[in-house]
């Protein structure tokens, strides 16, 4: 039996959902395929969205029009800005979520689409002929097999491909706990030319909240008033439940410094690289030995259940081991271990070999994004999502696809840098990564994105109609930031200094700031970003004025069938990695690793000699 659909999403992990809504909401027939309809979305690792860099990704997504920032906002149980003893560039929001409110919150959401039916199967290979996808082949639980018949797909596997689970000496196959790997897909994407490699990651122990003393732990409350992630969110007015922190001891050490002869990771039984951002505990113990001790930080999952997840720990250690490293640690001397921490290998395809909109460069029409990418995080993977989708459902209309630059968003430099310079490790995305980064502040994603997305077809009325709100609001707040004075200077003068804010400019201006003030009232994330704006302004220019020449060099695209052998002067390494990678502009060329700045001059003289012949 066949079925056809203009797109199939395969796994329903945060990027595969973002690709099967973005798909359908631009009128394309949409299958996603998933092993379990009950699992999608599922908060496999720690109960959170968003963090630092991490959290202005969320803002991005919603400002486009995706899913992830009003799951956040409609789940959340308690709201954080972090970073807030540096500046606004780099702010990031967060909030602790509602495990299991956030995966059936997306599915409520995807269950209304019209365009979107969601299939319970495994997908077990692609069809392909002549180099474009044409099909994938998915097998029900009774064993029936049957072909999707499609026009583009989107890989979207998460952790499942080969998945292979370890808990101290034991290794089993699965793609997360409870749930098993898929095996055949691989095979598959090796059969279309695409190479894998194999990376691993992990979890932390989940604990009994009862279990807990916390009186031995400090406490961490949530912001007041809470900031939202989604644009559309007028306001938060919830009950929000505290996390809690502990940390681990010297003694704790000793004891995991004791069994390193028993941890997966340190008698070869693992061979593939983690994340070195989010290290194992018995991984930090070894590296930075000279500590006395790492943060624990004690996350409730939710407000129906009480298991708790212990974030900094994470370990493949065995269970009497995790039994001894939980007890040592201050609060925990009783608690009851409900999962056992574990980690995972699987495989991933180098993102070098897609093209900068996600779509494999050896098969036309097949997309890659989140995991099977390298990367790592939910906030990455819905990203990756939203565009491989989104692109997908373009490049099937005939429209141009949508690869956002580096100074437009930090969905922009992520992909630039896995397609462009690959990944060695597990890739998260960090302020650092992002040149532009006061660019692509968490208050003005809408500004950045949000007439784009509505120009995609991704951005609804409503959300078209808040973003004008916001918007005017934005340039009133901006128009009397120039025209207000005190002491003789403009409240945009005063508030580049670093100890001044909004509001204790307000409280000296008494009646004359009323209108300021209910701007402030009215649209409060409107009012704070022009105030950033203020205070920034100077830097803002300047870098404007900079990137100008860098946006020049990506506007100006290398021909796809250009034969890099025969550019005159051309360095062979330069040309042997440039054929390799064939980017796609000059700048994306100048950022490979291994090209300078001469190499790119050649180049472009080149270009120019072919435009005229």
């Amino acid at each position: 039996m066949q079925q056809h659909s203009d797109i199939v999403v395969i796994g329903g992990g945060h990027a595969g959902a973002e690709a099967a809504h973005a798909a359908s909401r631009l009128g394309c027939p949409t299958a996603l395929i998933t092993l379990d309809v009950a699992t999608i979305a599922q908060m496999s690792c720690n109960p959170a969205i968003g963090g630092i860099g991490k959290g202005q990704i969320v803002r991005e997504i919603d400002a486009l029009g995706g899913l992830m920032g009003l799951a956040a906002d409609a789940t959340g149980i308690q709201f954080r800005m972090l970073n807030r003893s540096k500046g606004p560039a780099v702010w990031g929001p967060r909030c602790q979520s509602d495990r299991h409110a956030y995966a059936a919150f997306v599915q409520q959401c995807l269950a209304k689409l019209p365009h979107l039916s969601i299939i319970a199967a495994e997908a077990t290979a692609l069809v392909v002929r002549n180099c474009r996808i044409e099909g994938v082949v998915v097998r029900a639980a009774d064993g029936t097999e049957a072909v999707i018949r499609c026009r583009a797909a989107v890989v979207t596997a998460g952790t499942f491909l080969n998945g292979l689970m370890h808990l101290g000496p034991r290794r089993w196959e699965g793609g997360r706990f409870g749930e098993p790997a898929a095996n055949s897909l691989s095979d598959s994407l090796r059969a279309c030319g695409i190479r894998l490699g194999r990376l691993k990651t992990g979890t932390c122990p989940r604990l009994a909240a009862d279990s807990i003393d916390y009186s031995r732990c400090q406490r961490q409350d949530g912001d007041r008033p809470p900031i939202a992630f989604s644009f559309l969110t007028a306001g938060l007015d919830i009950e929000q439940a505290p996390c809690w922190l502990t940390a681990t001891t010297p003694a704790v050490h000793d004891l995991i410094r004791r069994n390193l002869g028993r941890a997966p990771m340190f008698t070869g039984q693992i061979t593939s690289t983690g994340p070195r951002y989010c290290p194992s505990i018995e991984t930090k113990v070894d590296r930075f030995a000279d500590k006395p001790s790492h943060q624990v930080f004690l996350e409730p999952e939710g407000r129906s259940t009480d298991w708790v997840y212990c974030n900094g720990i994470s370990t493949s250690l065995p269970e009497d081991v995790q039994e001894a490293v939980v007890h040592g640690i201050a609060g925990l001397e009783n608690a009851r271990i409900l999962r056992y921490g574990y980690a995972i290998e699987y495989d991933f395809a180098q993102p070098t070999q897609l093209e900068a909109t996600l779509e494999t460069k050896a098969v036309a029409g097949l997309y890659l994004a989140g995991q099977v990418n390298g990367t790592t995080g939910y906030e990455e993977a819905a990203a990756q999502g939203l565009l491989a989708g989104l692109n997908a459902a373009l490049g099937l209309a005939g429209r141009e696809e949508l690869v956002l630059r580096r100074d437009q968003a930090y969905i922009g430099v992520m992909i630039d840098d896995l397609v462009t310079r690959g990944i060695s490790e597990p890739y998260r995305m960090f302020t650092s990564r992002a040149e532009h980064r006061l660019l692509l502040r968490y208050d003005n994603a809408d500004r950045r994105l949000t007439k784009l997305g509505r120009e995609l077809g991704l951005v609804d009325d409503r959300g078209w109609e808040v973003f004008g709100s916001a918007s005017q609001a934005a340039r009133q707040v901006g128009a009397l930031l120039d025209h207000l004075r005190l002491d003789g200077k403009t409240l945009a003068e005063l508030l580049r200094r670093p100890e001044q804010t909004l509001e204790g400019l307000l409280s000296q201006l008494g009646g004359r700031g009323a209108e300021l003030a209910r701007l402030l009232r009215q649209n409060p994330t409107a009012a704070v970003s022009a105030a950033i704006d203020a205070r920034y302004a100077g830097y803002v220019q300047k870098e404007q004025s900079a990137l100008r020449q860098m946006q020049q060099l990506d506007d100006k695209l290398i021909p796809e069938d250009l034969d890099y052998g025969r550019v005159s002067h051309l360095r062979h390494e330069a040309m042997e990695r440039l054929t390799a990678l064939r980017p796609r502009s000059l700048g994306q060329a100048l950022r490979v690793s291994g090209i300078t700045p001469a190499d790119v001059t050649i180049l472009a003289i080149h270009l120019a000699a072919r435009a005229k012949s």
